[in-house]
């Protein structure tokens, strides 16, 4: 029995296409995490990180324990970071058997972290988030020597490098950028000035891969430009990236429609002439934005088609009075591309007034997902 109408082809080639161009933009000695979080963005962890390391990914980044236990659960055995930390003692436990890299802001985690280590007899390595300005997670760098000298002092953790992130990469301003990465400098330095050699330290997310060569340091960690997304809807990237993920449904019902008939719910729309309106098989419940109501769009027969009415929880309509022989059956893409016309993650986003990232892990965690390479 067919589970859904609705599909989300992820094409893993377009990924690894992706992951070279990351590597085009890095010095050799660079080294790259692909973060794979929430379910890989929506395309699938454990396909994604798979293809990954198969391209040759060095390390892989989660933001909880269970992402990273799932990924080794299927025998990836790529180092990975648990970027948003750990919180108990049996969660320290489990990374140390499990040869996870654990972030942390918080002198008690290390505590747990040192617990575990004397209990097994081994040294762990760990990583320290610090905040140089997005106001989120982490050590505030004027604070951070004390806490390094807290870490170094339990003796059995060593730290293998600092993790920072940008919250304005993609601006056209680069000035609050151009602060963060030097606060990262001066935290590097006060790390190293109390005997630590810090060999790891990540700055840099998309944007910063694409727009700030400087915020590179010795790792960087790329999300949404792996999936074939921007990190804002007019980002202009410099290096050439491949969608990853398509969308689409069928078309249920084709009608046509008199002058001034409402469409769908709260009649935001009613006919401007006759129309003809196709019903199709994927709403909101299937992780479409509802604000693509009345404004997005939807490639059928390779032209776009407008999206009339409120998006339902499992159908939207469509204007196709200029397709006048679309039928019920055919397909209709919401995000990917068809018969060479293209409804990018960006200009999807753009319409719904949010992000791809949204976009991808909606559309991705809700629909039956195929895999192509």
């Amino acid at each position: 029995m067919e589970h859904s109408r609705n599909r989300a082809v992820v094409d893993l080639s377009a990924l690894v296409h992706n992951l070279k161009q990351v590597r085009a933009l890095l010095e050799p000695r660079t080294t790259i995490m692909g973060v794979v979080k929430a379910d890989g963005y929506g395309h699938g962890l454990v396909p994604v990180s798979k293809a990954l390391k198969s391209a040759g990914v060095d390390s892989l980044g989660v933001a909880h324990l269970h992402e990273a236990m799932e990924a080794r659960k299927h025998g990836i055995d790529l180092p990975i970071f648990i970027l948003s930390g750990i919180r108990t003692r049996e969660e320290a436990g489990v990374v140390m058997e499990n040869h996870l890299s654990p972030v942390f802001f918080d002198l008690s985690v290390a505590g747990l972290i040192a617990q575990e280590c004397q209990r097994l007899g081994k040294r762990a390595t760990v990583h320290v988030k610090v905040d140089t300005g997005m106001g989120r997670l982490g050590v505030p760098h004027t604070d951070l020597a004390p806490f390094l000298e807290r870490v170094m002092s339990f003796g059995s953790l060593d730290v293998g490098g600092l993790l920072s992130h940008l919250s304005s990469a993609d601006d056209s301003d680069p000035s609050f950028t151009q602060t963060q990465i030097r606060n990262f400098k001066q935290a590097i330095e006060k790390g190293r000035s109390l005997g630590l050699s810090l060999p790891l330290n990540s700055l840099a997310n998309s944007a910063g891969v694409m727009s700030h060569r400087e915020s590179h340091f010795d790792m960087v960690r790329p999300g949404i430009m792996l999936y074939g997304g921007l990190p804002s809807p007019d980002f202009e990237s410099p290096v050439s990236l491949k969608p990853v993920m398509t969308f689409k449904g069928v078309v249920l019902q084709v009608r046509d429609m008199p002058s001034g008939v409402p469409i769908s719910y709260s009649r935001t729309y009613h006919t401007r002439g006759n129309q003809r309106i196709a019903v199709i098989s994927a709403g909101y419940g299937d992780g479409l934005p509802r604000s693509l109501s009345n404004r997005g769009e939807v490639l059928i027969r390779g032209t776009k088609a407008k999206i009339v009415g409120r998006v339902c929880m499992n159908l939207t309509m469509a204007d196709v009075t200029a397709l006048p022989e679309v039928r019920p059956g055919e397909e209709a893409v919401f995000l990917g591309c068809q018969d060479g016309a293209c409804m990018a993650g960006d200009e999807v986003a753009r319409r719904a007034e949010t992000i791809s990232y949204d976009v991808f892990c909606s559309i991705g965690q809700r629909s039956t997902r195929n895999y192509v390479s």
